[in-house]
């Protein structure tokens, strides 16, 4: 049995996790010879490959009400994962500027460039499916569309609220998200499941399809280039001390509403699962733009994803274990 389970886990790294890290590397490489331009990756995902992913899954999958609760459950986590960030950092006694970084780093999530990547290889690969059938993919890569959702516009509000810059306000976040084409790409996605008109029809489909599929690529390859171009102290512990809790207590708290709200079946794995992913690179965006502290962020962003190899690994495996 013990074989048996070690094969799982082993099979779990290969399939889904390390495809994951290649990709990652490949973009640090690249950026290291080209010097790519950040910026520009960063507005193919946003506002071509992300938008296409969302647009093209909601309308490919059942509305139902495990779907509902994962909105519910995505809002959920941020007051749980603040609390806990607030805590730490009043324990630690850490500057203001670096407990709101930290703060951050635990209630945002890398839902997009790792979370989708994640959900879309371990629900194609076993133990979720064989690669040539993947009956689970689409209802996973929904749940994975609404938590993005959810921590998106969070990032893009509370976020630059609890950065510490100035002249930042709820009104300037939703503004910022109001001109984002996600939330777009989603409504309009609903809309067209209900009007009597098969938009998969026309010959916007394709080249939708299209972007939808590239985004694992180039999402992966982006953060690579993101993280090439950021400064690594392995010294420091408080940004060691953030990763922990970030992905362990993501999880934890994760699992906590999945049985408080009877979550079951493929929504509450791949709930579980996206709860598992590194602190996300928007925290070091926001740190930079609202004069926080940018090197506490940095730190934070990759130490969590170089141990996210591990741990993701080991959340896929208690997601087929118990959930």
């Amino acid at each position: 049995m013990i074989f048996m389970d070690f094969n799982i886990f082993f099979g779990i790294l290969t399939n889904s996790i390390l495809p994951i890290f290649i990709l990652v590397s490949l973009g640090f490489a690249l950026d290291k010879k080209f010097n790519l331009d950040i910026n520009a990756l960063t507005k193919l995902n946003f506002y071509l490959f992300v938008p296409a992913f969302s647009f093209v899954n909601i309308f490919t999958v059942d509305i139902t009400v495990d779907l509902a609760k994962i909105l519910v459950l995505a809002v959920l986590m941020l007051p749980l994962n603040y609390a806990a960030g607030f805590l730490l950092a009043r324990l630690l006694k850490l500057p203001k500027k670096t407990g709101k970084a930290f703060e951050n780093s635990l209630m945002f999530y890398n839902s997009g460039n790792i979370g989708i990547s994640l959900v879309t290889l371990v629900f194609t690969n076993a133990p979720f499916a064989d690669g040539a059938s993947a009956p689970f993919l689409e209802a996973a890569l929904a749940v994975q569309v609404m938590v993005l959702l959810v921590q998106n516009f969070s990032t893009n509000t509370l976020g630059f609220i609890n950065s510490g810059g100035e002249g930042i306000n709820v009104k300037t976040g939703v503004v910022r998200v109001l001109k984002m084409p996600v939330p777009y790409a989603i409504a309009c996605a609903i809309l067209f499941k209900f009007l009597p008109f098969d938009f998969s029809s026309t010959p916007f489909w394709p080249s939708l399809s299209y972007l939808r599929n590239g985004l694992v690529g180039v999402a992966l390859s982006t953060l690579g280039v993101q993280l090439a171009k950021s400064r690594l102290d392995l010294k420091k512990a408080t940004p060691y001390i953030a990763a922990l809790f970030r992905l362990v207590g993501g999880p934890a708290l994760a699992f906590a509403l999945i049985k408080i709200f009877k979550l079951e079946g493929v929504a509450a794995k791949a709930f579980f699962i996206s709860a598992a992913t590194p602190t996300a690179v928007n925290t070091a965006l926001l740190s930079v733009e609202c004069g926080g502290d940018v090197d506490f962020a940095v730190q934070a962003v990759t130490i969590s994803t170089l141990l996210s190899a591990l741990t993701m690994t080991a959340a896929v495996y208690l997601a087929h274990a118990f959930l």
